[in-house]
């Protein structure tokens, strides 16, 4: 039997574990991708460990998501994570030039490499052939320090595509079919693999989009081969050397099967508040909108803005709306005015903004109180947008182009008939132009005497970089430690939550929280503010027991890869969850951090638990080494149930010792010794 893209690319850097799914794999990483609402925990945390260098191929940082100087703390920032990256051998990518995914996939990217990125959506690397994988920060950090990563074995959910997508419809519809055919947790403990003639009339950016967006299936990564498109892509970016075809081979089998026949794909939108609330424009078309915004990692290539300027020029958006254009990397910005694009969309009324992440993490560019928004972003969980109460719908830049026209929700294909206009016709600038200026590259290329324009590799450990200072502004604050599990732990039911709690309820992000990445004592005032307004007022009451224990439904902490809704929690005391089911990189970042996943054996153990009961493990240190089950005595019900997790050997061990970091460092500094 032959063997799929992603067994190959398993096997390839496979250092621990076998492809059984249901076990659990090790595996060598190539490169990491940072970002600075979680890199600067993850260079805080590379700095505990006492590591001097990354140990990768390539580790590559970006400036995209915190923008907005409204004081000192993310400027302050931005010189740490500069500083941290000279100190640790790391490219930096400046603020302004980009949103990661895309300039990674336009400047380092490479077919049959391994990425472990701190963002939920760095899959999208997958749209060129890569494995890549979006983590917690900590796991990041362990990668850069020459660890494999570990993941639970997926299963290879082979999609086949055929026939060619019909006019108004895109690649943002695509995967908005997949959502609405599966939901969010469809892709779960999956890789999801394209295959196919379908493949043939999608570009590498198409496929980003596609790639971009498995993650809000819940998948652990999605893979695309690497065939003549991905040759021609990275020719286009003067990087055809960095070519090597990666495809399935003919008999190659999926332990799931799916197909999509795309010329029967119709524009789809997903309606507030979850990716999975996906239906035809047809059916809400008509409603009022105030905001239509063209851009985010979700829809960042070149096509994506240049189809929405081709919809809308020589026309005025109605006036009604907010027409936000977010360029999503400097290099594409120029390339729009190069060809025109760029002055199309701003006749029209289009608010262009800086190449970066923006409104998508509710940075600027906040919609109207319960105003209806439409974006060509990957999310759309309760408040994410900046404002409490949204409405963002998700939608392809065809969609929101048109829409913007008409001031209601329209669906693309009506364009015809309103304005008696066919479907423009939008190609790439040949040649595209290229800028590197903006990325820096580590001092071990510089100080070995390797040119700043990325050719060759690293020689790490070259260079006197040990003397650099990490510049810590006032803002950025060491990690706290955190104990070991205690023989018994006990606490008070703080919260009882219901399903598909997101990371964006949890540790909320936008404007006026996300500067405080970095000082973990300030992020925590904001833990659970969307779901509890008054939950950090009442995790600072006194209670009997050792911390606070959360309850919850199905696909806890489902979305962003942010591990500061791990990280605030245990600060303030949380020592153990108990849900129905978690999603996936929110279970890791638990163990990470010495919080303890557990699951409910039966619905009906958590509907006989209150919020505010007291509930106790009396030999809870004993039980996760011994077995998977660990028994809950509810004091205040007079009950006893049994609970269980999946834990393995190495996560038990992070619980034990109080965080990953511990072990860590212990393992460094007897290594060192």
């Amino acid at each position: 039997m032959g063997k799929n893209v992603t067994q190959k690319l398993i096997e390839s850097h496979l250092a621990e574990g076998d492809l059984s799914p249901g076990g659990e794999i090790s595996l060598d990483i190539d490169q990491t991708l940072t970002q600075d609402a979680t890199g600067t925990m993850v260079m805080l945390e590379f700095e505990a460990m006492g590591i001097p260098q990354v140990q990768t191929e390539l580790s590559a940082q970006y400036v995209d998501h915190n923008l907005i100087q409204s004081d000192f703390k993310n400027p302050d920032d931005h010189l740490f994570l500069r500083s941290a990256c000279k100190k640790f051998g790391v490219w930096y990518s400046r603020p302004g030039n980009g949103v990661s995914h895309p300039v990674h996939q336009e400047r380092f990217g490479k077919p049959g490499k391994t990425l472990l990125g701190s963002d939920s959506h760095s899959p999208a690397a997958g749209a060129i052939g890569m494995l890549a994988i979006g983590a917690g920060g900590l796991d990041v950090a362990m990668a850069m320090a020459g660890k494999p990563y570990s993941v639970p074995t997926p299963e290879v959910w082979g999609v086949e595509l055929t026939g060619e997508l019909p006019d108004w419809v895109s690649a943002k519809d695509v995967i908005l079919t997949m959502l609405e055919r599966h939901g969010v947790d469809g892709g779960l403990n999956r890789v999801i693999e394209y295959y196919g003639p379908g493949l043939d009339s999608l570009s590498c950016m198409d496929r980003h989009v596609i790639a971009n967006m498995g993650t809000e299936l819940g998948a652990t990564s999605t893979v695309f081969p690497s065939d003549d498109e991905v040759r021609r892509f990275l020719k286009g970016q003067g990087r055809e050397e960095d070519w090597t075809e990666l495809k399935a081979d003919p008999d190659a089998d999926y332990d799931a099967h799916e197909q999509i026949d795309l010329s029967e794909i119709v524009p789809k939108i997903a309606k507030p508040s979850s990716p999975g609330n996906v239906v035809d424009v047809r059916e809400v078309e008509g409603k009022e909108i105030y905001q239509s915004y063209v851009g985010s990692s979700a829809n960042p290539g070149f096509r994506d803005f240049a189809i929405a300027a081709a919809i809308v020029d020589g026309r005025q958006v109605d006036d009604r709306v907010s027409f936000d254009i977010n360029p999503t990397s400097r290099q594409i910005l120029e390339n729009l005015m190069n060809a025109g694009y760029l002055q199309s969309l701003t006749r029209s009324g289009g608010r262009i903004h800086q190449a970066g992440c923006n409104g998508c993490i509710g940075m600027g560019q906040a919609p109207a109180t319960g105003q209806i928004a439409l974006r060509t972003v990957p999310r759309n969980f309760p408040g994410r947008s900046g404002t409490k109460e949204d409405a963002v719908y998700l939608v392809s830049p065809e969609t929101a182009a048109v829409s913007a026209l008409t001031g209601k929700i329209t669906d693309p294909r009506d364009l015809e008939d309103i304005y008696d206009m066919s479907y423009p016709s939008v190609s790439e600038p040949d040649p595209y132009s290229i800028n590197k200026d903006q990325l820096v590259a580590p001092e071990s290329f510089v100080d070995d005497g390797a040119p700043a324009d990325f050719e060759g590799e690293p020689d790490l450990g070259q260079g006197d970089v040990q003397d650099v200072e990490l510049e810590k502004g006032p803002n950025v604050v060491s990690l706290p430690n955190f104990e070991g599990l205690p023989d018994k732990l006990s606490g008070s039911v703080i919260l009882k939550l219901g399903d598909d709690i997101s990371t964006d309820e949890i540790m909320p992000a936008g404007s006026r929280i996300l500067p405080y990445r970095s000082n973990i004592p300030e992020i925590s005032k904001f833990v659970f503010e969307q779901v509890d307004e008054q939950f950090y007022e009442r995790s600072q009451e006194e209670h009997d027991g050792d911390g606070w224990i959360v309850v919850a439904g199905v696909n806890y902490g489902q979305g962003s890869s942010r591990e500061h809704a791990a990280i605030a929690p245990r600060h303030l005391g949380i020592r153990a969850k108990i849900a129905k089911s978690y999603a996936r990189i929110h279970r890791q970042n638990l163990a990470n951090f010495g919080i303890l996943p557990l699951t409910f054996k039966s619905d009906a153990d958590y509907e006989n638990i209150d919020q505010g009961d007291t509930l106790s493990l009396p030999n809870a240190r004993e039980e996760i080494q011994q077995g998977t089950t660990v028994t809950v005595e509810n004091e205040t019900q007079g009950t006893t149930f049994e609970a269980q997790h999946d834990l393995t050997e190495r996560e038990v061990e992070m619980i034990l010792e109080g965080s990953q970091i511990s072990v860590v460092k212990k393992e460094f500094e007897e290594a060192t010794a």
